[in-house]
């Protein structure tokens, strides 16, 4: 009989609803942020940096509301990663976002990313609003 070995997530599965076509209203929500090098906007170094950022929120003994972690394209050769906290995380670049946000959910492979920000784009015009910056 073959068993199968359940490899231990890092995270719970993610949840779309809360998220999708939703306005999302913050005042001083607390983050820390690092850096990626991006390679023509593909990540290169994304797993280092989601580590060296958990390690500094295990040692804070800090929590990650809602998993939730963002990106920002900052340029073609690197990216911004803001990773929600609860408090602030020593030794981290810690910062905060304030701001009415709306966010919609895609899903599937990363070549797709055009197209999605040109339906965002023009999600956000239907509904009146202005981009003055985007996270992912």
């Amino acid at each position: 009989m073959e068993q199968k070995i359940q490899e231990p997530e890092c995270c719970p599965k993610f949840d779309p609803v809360p998220w999708d076509n939703q306005v999302i209203e913050w005042d001083n929500k607390k983050f820390i942020r690092d850096k990626v090098f991006t390679f023509l906007h593909m990540p290169v170094n994304f797993g280092g940096a989601m580590r060296r950022m958990n390690t500094l929120v295990e040692k804070s003994k800090a929590g990650i509301p809602d998993w939730l972690c963002l990106s920002e394209h900052t340029s073609k050769w690197n990216m911004a990663l803001y990773l929600a906290v609860d408090k602030e995380v020593n030794g981290a670049n810690n910062t905060t976002l304030s701001g009415k946000y709306f966010c919609k959910v895609y899903n599937g492979p990363y070549r797709n990313t055009g197209k999605w920000m040109k339906d965002f784009d023009q999600a956000t015009k239907d509904r009146g609003y202005e981009i003055k910056k985007m996270y992912m």
